[in-house]
């Protein structure tokens, strides 16, 4: 079983690209290195590594092949993203790409080929580190495309398809070959939000596993509460709800992001959340990784970060290990050894259209009826699958995933879902 985390350093946040300090990111490899952790996640900026549309920094990415060679010689294995993109509610997009130049990186045939050109070229930078596994394309670019977003870029499902594949296909097979994954992660507007064009097919089943961030600040901890069963499930039903989309009854996943958000989970209950939420997405078959949100709190004399995004670290700004640290490392030794849950033997019916796509999204959201007849089952310790309708006709992947019955569940939309941290939820 892999365990890591994403790495926030701990001197400069990810502001910290414009002049690493590496003794310092020495140290924090070091200390999640001492938690018995097996990977890191890291995160270059894209402003920084391709500030001009027609040139790739070269230093950027000598920096970031030195942050991974670090890692890897700390017995880390190195993921990396790209695209960044967006993190912790702020957006780190090129010059070429906004304002006087503003045009669609889904859509304009340029944009695309730079971004092609960028990923192609990190992955060149990485590819022989002798820990390098592999790479996300960026980190929740969907929410680019959401129309909530203050400079949305809009696309169709089938643009966004034909993105995600100019992005990936051209270094898959190398990766394969060298046994590297390539991978896109969303947030779960995904599998919840009517009518975004980040779909659920393609979630599961472009790239190399399907990839879950799961946040229970989505109207799930305010609805239900902090500890409750549906909080503390909500990445291991989000991970069931990905292979109802799969075409592959043994596609992995990955739980990519994971955390404890203050705003809607109180710091005393975050050790407890964890536990809880890692014993649950552990009882999920083909489990590729499960990977915390996030490694060190950040200094909280930077400004304008929505209050709970300082405190999300397993270490405080000071470098001390904190309760939900221990934890986590805690459960790290406990559960490292690889193990096989038992298949899931009755199984919810995702209604699903002629392109496998489901019928109401809203219904699989927080509050929706499918969401809530998971939970229900889950709690009377039914461990309930889920499939779309075409799946549940078809006899051979049923038989291959182990399940004997099949429910059908009414689709009504439950809760207005909103991926943003938003207290009022629920």
């Amino acid at each position: 079983m892999r365990f890591g985390v994403n790495y926030t350093p701990s001197h400069g946040w990810f502001h910290s690209w414009l002049h690493q300090d590496w003794d310092s990111v020495a140290r924090d490899l070091d200390a999640i290195a001492s938690l018995g952790l097996d990977h890191v996640r890291i995160f270059p900026l894209w402003p920084v590594l391709q500030p001009n549309r027609t040139w790739i920094n070269q230093s950027g990415l000598d920096d970031l092949r030195h942050m991974a060679q670090l890692a890897s010689d700390r017995g880390l294995d190195v993921y990396s993203d790209v695209l960044q993109g967006h993190m912790s509610s702020f957006d780190f997009l090129p010059s070429w790409l906004i304002t006087w130049h503003k045009t669609n990186m889904f859509t304009d045939c340029k944009a695309i080929e730079a971004q092609s050109q960028l990923v192609s070229a990190v992955y060149d930078a990485l590819a022989d580190v002798p820990r390098f596994r592999g790479l996300t394309v960026g980190n929740e670019c969907n929410q680019f495309e959401d129309a909530s977003h203050p400079m949305s870029m809009p696309a169709n499902a089938e643009q966004i398809n034909a993105w995600l594949h100019a992005m990936i296909d051209p270094i898959e097979s190398e990766a394969s070959r060298r046994g590297q994954i390539v991978v896109h992660g969303e947030n779960d507007a995904v599998w919840y939000e009517e009518g975004h064009a980040f779909t659920p097919t393609a979630a599961s089943s472009i790239g190399d596993v399907s990839v879950i961030h799961s946040w229970a600040f989505n109207g799930t901890a305010q609805r239900y509460g902090s500890l409750s069963e549906a909080t503390t499930r909500h990445a291991e039903y989000l991970m069931e709800l990905s292979k109802a989309f799969a075409t592959q009854p043994d596609r992995q996943v990955w739980l990519q992001e994971i955390g404890a958000p203050g705003n809607v989970i109180n710091q005393s209950d975050a050790p407890e959340f964890c536990r809880r939420s890692v014993e649950h997405a552990l009882d999920c078959e083909n489990t590729y990784a499960i990977t915390w949100w996030c490694s060190h709190d950040v200094d909280k004399s930077m400004g304008d970060f929505p209050p709970f995004e300082h405190d999300l670290g397993l270490f405080d700004q000071d470098g001390n290990l904190k309760p939900l640290g221990v934890e986590f490392s805690r459960l790290v030794k406990d559960y490292s050894l690889a193990r096989v849950p038992k298949p899931r033997r009755c199984a919810l019916v995702v209604r699903s259209d002629e392109q496998g796509e489901p019928v109401m999204k809203s219904a699989c959201a927080p509050g929706g009826s499918l969401f809530d007849k998971w939970m229900e089952l889950s709690d009377a310790h039914e461990r309930p699958a889920i499939v779309s309708s075409k799946q549940a006709q078809d006899a051979e992947f049923l038989a291959n995933r182990g399940i004997q019955e099949c429910i059908t569940v009414p689709m009504q939309a439950g809760i207005p879902y909103n991926a943003v941290s938003d207290p009022s939820l629920g």
